[in-house]
């Protein structure tokens, strides 16, 4: 299985850059880029609600469950 972030969509939609995104959210737009891009092993709950508030979304908007291998990070 995967979980997807769909941040890019989001800010598409909202017409912000993610360097904006992360000034209004207080992380750096490194982490962000991460979570963009899928390899984030983990979101803070902290974060998630400023990148929903920020967003105007609710966590189902940003984050897709997709079926595939149970588990990409086999030490885990």
């Amino acid at each position: 299985m995967a979980i997807r972030v769909q941040l890019d969509r989001l800010l598409a939609e909202r017409r912000m850059s993610l360097t904006e995104l992360a000034d209004r959210v207080g992380v750096t737009v490194a982490n962000l880029s991460i979570l963009k891009t899928g390899k984030a092993r983990a979101v803070r709950f902290s974060t998630l609600e400023a990148l929903c508030r920020e967003l105007d979304c609710q966590p189902g908007d940003l984050l897709a469950f997709e079926p595939g291998p149970a588990n990409p990070f086999p030490e885990d």
